[in-house]
């Protein structure tokens, strides 16, 4: 009875802001505020008592939560059954919520060979920009007729609706994980990749932190020894310390002053070229830059290997992302659907 409660209060917070036109910041743990433009509205849109898990059943492998769940909380439940949200999002030292990741769009090291967190929605309730409580998508992994608009809630950064909740797919935890080490140079690391990504092999994540190729091998220990053998590298048995400083961002890469761009890529592009120091992640396909460079001379760089650039931090808010003018178009008539008043995050997503 709480939770409802907690649900018709966050829908009234929102039914007023439409009768005063009144902007909201939604806000959950508040581990990703540097992410994104600068939102100018005042007003705040508490989600993190509109917390818990509403459903889960391992043997259908999808869990239900409320989006102020926080994702170590999440991670815990779905251990005691082996298994784990695929995507493996950050949690920012316990802070980051359900709905703050899904809003992001955040997704860890396994995202290439599992899916992205816009992969793992199903469905998801929202309050939109009328102050209308909507449900989109299920709680079952099938087919549903129609646009899957709960997927477009995943990296709109609360700018489509507030989002109460979201039923996920979860995957079984692999029996045995094991982490092989390569030093070679950049190109060699992006050559060895698309090599790798090509061949059935268990992987689980690739990425280079400009000294050092690592892979992960995940699946049945049988399987991933001999892979192991096959592929012969060092074995690293810091391995999972890697992968989890990679995810957190708690690298020494990730330390350094300075603006921290994210590059997304085809995995087979060749070295950017780009001044600074740089860490490749998602087997090439997403390249972190640390630069002074220019954002125009980035974004123009990402554009013309075919890829897009986002200012993660430190970056001017005002240039964090670029979009051609058709997708800005598209962009802005679905928010316009969604939140014809711009209550939600107003700036955060566009100037």
């Amino acid at each position: 009875m709480r939770d409802r409660d907690n649900e018709l209060q966050l829908q009234q917070q929102v039914s007023r802001a439409v009768e005063t036109g009144g902007a909201l910041r939604i806000v959950g743990g508040n581990s990703k505020a540097f992410y994104g433009g600068h939102c100018t509205a005042d007003a705040v849109l508490n989600m993190a008592d509109h917390c818990g898990v509403i459903d889960y059943e391992p043997s259908e492998l999808v869990i239900t939560a409320r989006a102020g769940s926080r994702v170590t909380d999440i991670a815990e439940i779905l251990a005691g059954h082996r298994q784990m949200l695929g995507f493996e999002p950050p949690d920012f030292a316990g802070q980051a919520t359900v709905g703050g990741t899904l809003a992001c769009g955040f997704s860890g090291p396994r995202r290439p060979f599992a899916g992205s967190a816009r992969d793992f929605m199903l469905g998801c309730k929202i309050v939109n920009g009328r102050g209308q409580i909507l449900n989109f998508g299920g709680r079952v992994m099938k087919n549903v007729a129609g646009f899957d608009v709960s997927r477009l809630m995943v990296g709109a950064l609360g700018t489509l609706g507030v989002l109460l909740e979201a039923s996920l797919r979860v995957l079984p935890l692999p029996e045995a994980d094991l982490t092989l080490a390569y030093a070679c140079t950049e190109q060699k690391a992006l050559s060895k990749m698309r090599q790798l990504a090509g061949q059935p092999w268990p992987l689980s994540a690739m990425a280079y932190d400009g000294e050092c190729l690592r892979i992960r091998l995940s699946g049945a220990e049988t399987a991933v020894l001999a892979a192991a053998r096959q592929l012969a590298g060092d074995v690293d048995q810091k391995g999972d310390r890697f992968w989890h400083d990679l995810r957190e961002q708690r690298l020494g890469f990730f330390q350094l002053p300075g603006p921290l761009w994210r590059i997304s890529i085809a995995p087979g592009a060749p070295p950017l070229g780009l001044a600074g120091r740089g860490l490749l992640d998602w087997g090439g396909a997403l390249r972190w830059i640390n630069t002074d460079m220019p954002a125009e001379a980035i974004h123009a760089v990402a554009a013309a290997h075919g890829g897009h650039a986002i200012g993660y931090r430190g970056t001017d808010k005002a240039d964090w992302l670029r979009l051609d003018s058709g997708l800005l178009g598209l962009q802005q008539n679905i928010r316009l659907a969604f939140d014809p008043l711009n209550l939600f995050n107003p700036g955060r997503l566009f100037p």
